[in-house]
């Protein structure tokens, strides 16, 4: 017996179907959940101060005299970070510089705090004074659970792709976790159970199940190309099976 060809696309529908339809719930889940949620609020910004923005006064040492304290030239091949930061009521120069045996960017870039008014190099921030840090960015940060430096971190974790060490703090009230980092002197990233949700749904979104931030990775693309031909199917099966088309067709 001879099949239609109506048979062989409701049955390319039908598989394609079961393979996808467990992902395009995903999408469609993380989809509302990403338009239903205010990005400020995922990211944290409702349970931080309003920091204001620091400016150069008088009394400040200058970028030269910061540079000739770390023993470094304003080469750009050297200096890779410069900021003006405050750092527990204290402005420093956040300078990131690389020394003359490594001049690449990242992995090897060393981070020094000078104070801009008496020159003096900063340590690296220990617990007491991450938590200092912490709780001043938070519009409520009264109770502390547990503080750590973290050392690694694996491809899931919430503070992946970071430069570590980082501090992090953990609050009760509110719920979160701040990241303050001990080389840089500074706030890094709050998180808490809204962020953690978007970011986990974001890896169903992105299919990026290994590392949750590769939006080009190979699942995804092929996936898409699996979308498009049920979709495809679909509308197939829509024009071959019904009557409306059906009739017009015979009147010809």
């Amino acid at each position: 017996m001879k099949r239609s060809k109506q048979f062989y696309t409701r049955k390319l529908h039908r598989y394609l179907g079961i393979f996808i339809g467990i992902q395009f719930i995903g999408w469609t889940v993380s989809g509302l959940y990403f338009s239903w949620n205010n990005i400020d609020n995922v990211h944290g910004d409702h349970l931080r101060k309003e920091i204001p923005e620091l400016t150069f006064q008088p009394g400040m040492i200058s970028p030269d005299s910061a540079f000739n304290i770390l023993n470094i030239s304003e080469s750009s091949e050297m200096v890779h970070l410069f900021k003006l930061v405050r750092i527990l009521d204290k402005q420093y120069y956040q300078i990131g510089y690389n020394t003359h045996d490594h001049t690449d960017h990242s992995d090897h870039m060393k981070i020094a705090l000078v104070n801009c008014h008496t020159g003096e190099v900063r340590e690296q921030l220990n617990e007491d004074d991450a938590i200092s840090v912490a709780k001043e960015q938070l519009v409520d940060g009264s109770t502390i659970l547990n503080a750590q430096l973290v050392k690694e971190v694996g491809d899931h974790h919430e503070y992946r792709g970071r430069r570590l060490p980082v501090w992090a703090i953990d609050f009760e009230n509110p719920d979160c976790t701040v990241y303050v980092s001990p080389e840089l002197g500074t706030f890094q990233s709050i998180r808490h159970d809204q962020w953690r949700i978007f970011d986990f749904l974001w890896m169903f979104h992105t299919m990026d199940y290994a590392g949750r931030d590769d939006f080009n990775n190979w699942l995804l693309k092929i996936f898409s190309v699996f979308g498009l031909f049920t979709v495809a199917s679909g509308f197939l099966l829509y024009v071959q099976s019904s009557r409306t088309i059906k009739k017009l067709k015979s009147k010809k």
